[in-house]
């Protein structure tokens, strides 16, 4: 896997976390405060997403030679539940790792009651 920091730009702006992983997955997390929420009073599913995209797409590059980097193809994602303030953890693993396209499944839940909040399934390019 590279050693390029999990942040850099929009993802340190969001706030995630550095990861911990080993070759096909990544579990990485951030603590949803106020400035994450939308104007129900729940996580934004776009801090999700960004979550999400994060951890797929790190898990893909574990995958992938040191001087590539993924490229989000096709991203899904099942809202499961609202988020709420705390720790939102998101752990992601290659599915599959074909000749052009690498295959990810994540899962996003509240780190305090274990409840899944959010599923999703990627696809990644290396480039």
């Amino acid at each position: 896997m590279s050693d390029r920091p999990v942040g850099q730009g929009f993802s340190d702006l969001v706030g995630v976390e550095p990861q911990e992983g080993d070759d096909g997955s990544v579990r990485l997390g951030l603590l949803a405060e106020e400035r994450h929420l939308n104007p129900a009073g729940t996580v934004h599913g776009g801090v999700i997403a960004t979550l999400i995209d994060v951890a797929m797409g790190r898990a893909a590059e574990s995958q992938m030679d040191d001087d590539q980097v993924p490229a989000t193809i096709e991203l899904k994602t099942n809202y499961l539940e609202p988020g709420r303030t705390g720790r939102v953890v998101a752990t992601a693993h290659v599915r599959k790792r074909g000749r052009h396209v690498i295959v990810v499944e994540a899962e996003v839940h509240q780190e305090d009651t274990g409840e899944v909040i959010a599923l999703a399934i990627g696809t990644y390019a290396p480039v």
